[in-house]
């Protein structure tokens, strides 16, 4: 299907940094993998809810060498135009389970040292699933390939593209896969960013940055987290993270003082994940409540996008009907 060309203006989406600084931040639903959720009326009809915010795997867009298949994008980005809502994408290369996420060729052909690797978790090293070899040069242009790819189709169509979330475990150097260092990743990632942003010079970049493998801030700093803040406001990337959590230690003392304190003109965007509104609030110790994260995200971290999960009974008990304020 085509997207009418009154409705394809009204969706062009605009380049990072460009949205009024006192704005409040724009509501989208992560649906994630569950795109045929984009289809429900209490979504769609919802007046105050932006878009949606879904993910897609590197191996689901690049099926075979150099052929990318972006037709279930075109098909959510049709249905959202359709009802005047806007799209983000988030490109994944990780998984949280034993499902490999990269195309086949980058694991048969020896030139990408396997393609992937599995993580493992803390100093026992439980298994996490698995990430693309993102440290690897052969492996990284690849990725690059795929970006620039998206871009020639939809670079101004979406409003964001989201590159998935920093941290990947391998705290422990006995189960670093083979050419992994905590250096190596560091500056692979600054890499990807530059890459996005040459490829996208219209549609927002968010990088989930939160953590980093091979330190803890505030002690333990080598200033891997600061260093991909600091790119980010040197080159219009957006920044943000998977999940608000405002009161984990973890997150107070790595990337939410990160975010809250970017420069001004940096646009940050983060996600109400699963387990994030069963988290206790210290002060009154029970759940936090969706307005208390909303007030969180809005006023102390000055977020641009919001991007509200759909875990039940969170998703349809509380946070629709609170958006209907907003």
């Amino acid at each position: 299907m085509t997207i009418p060309i009154v409705l394809l203006t009204a969706v062009l989406a605009a380049p990072c940094g460009t949205r009024p600084t006192a704005a409040p931040p724009s509501n989208f639903v992560f649906f994630g993998r569950d795109h045929e959720r984009v289809a429900e009326s209490a979504f769609l009809t919802h007046r105050w809810i932006a878009g949606a915010q879904l993910t897609y795997t590197w191996r689901e867009l690049e099926p075979e060498r150099d052929r990318y298949d972006f037709t279930a994008i075109r098909r959510q980005l049709d249905l959202l135009a359709q009802h005047g809502k806007r799209l983000f994408i988030q490109v994944s290369d990780v998984t949280f389970a034993d499902r490999v996420p990269v195309p086949d060729y980058l694991r048969s052909d020896p030139a990408f040292h396997g393609g992937a690797a599995r993580k493992y978790e803390g100093a026992t090293g439980d298994f996490d699933g698995w990430v693309a070899r993102r440290w690897d040069p052969a492996v990284r242009a690849r990725f690059a390939r795929l970006l620039e790819a998206l871009a020639r189709e939809f670079d101004g169509r979406i409003e964001g593209v989201n590159l998935p979330e920093t941290a990947i475990g391998f705290e422990n150097p006995e189960f670093h896969p083979p050419g992994f260092t905590f250096d190596g990743y560091a500056a692979a990632l600054l890499a990807t960013m530059r890459d996005a942003r040459r490829a996208f010079a219209r549609t927002c970049v968010i990088v989930y940055a939160n953590f980093m493998p091979g330190e803890a801030l505030p002690t333990a700093d080598h200033g891997y987290l600061r260093a991909i803040y600091a790119l980010a406001e040197r080159i219009g990337v957006g920044v943000g993270g998977p999940d608000v959590l405002p009161h984990r230690p973890g997150q107070r003392r790595n990337s939410l003082p990160l975010i809250a304190a970017r420069g001004a003109g940096v646009v940050a965007g983060m996600a109400v994940q699963d387990g994030n509104l069963a988290e206790p609030d210290p002060a009154t110790g029970r759940p936090v409540t969706v307005d208390a994260l909303y007030r969180y995200a809005a006023d102390t971290l000055r977020l641009d996008y919001i991007f509200w999960g759909i875990q039940e009974p969170y998703y349809t008990r509380d946070v629709l009907p609170f958006l209907r304020g907003k």
